[in-house]
C-alpha cells in the first residue's frame, strides 16, 4: 500500500488529538475513494453530454458541496 503524507495546520492536529479513538487514516481513505467516484462519475456524464466549461464548473461545485456533506456525516459517524 502507498503512503501519502499531507500537511494540515497546528489546530486541525491539535483537533484530532482531541480524538484518539478516531482512525483518521480509515476515514481519509473513505473520503478520497468516494471523490475519486464523484469525479469519475463527473467525467462519464461530461463525456456523453454537450456540457459547456461553465456547465461542468457548476456540477463540480455541487459535487463538491454534496461531498463535503457527506464527509462531515462520515465523519461524525465513525468517530462515534
Amino acid at each position: 500500500m502507498a503512503n501519502v503524507t499531507l500537511f494540515i495546520s497546528d489546530d486541525l492536529k491539535s483537533r484530532m488529538d482531541k480524538h484518539r479513538e478516531m482512525r483518521w487514516s480509515s476515514a481519509i481513505r473513505t473520503l478520497i475513494e468516494r471523490k475519486l467516484d464523484d469525479l469519475e462519475e463527473a467525467n462519464r456524464l461530461a463525456k456523453k453530454s454537450r456540457l459547456t466549461v461553465r456547465d461542468v464548473d457548476e456540477l463540480a461545485a455541487s459535487v463538491n458541496r454534496s461531498l463535503a456533506k457527506r464527509a462531515e456525516a462520515l465523519l461524525n459517524e465513525v468517530g462515534s
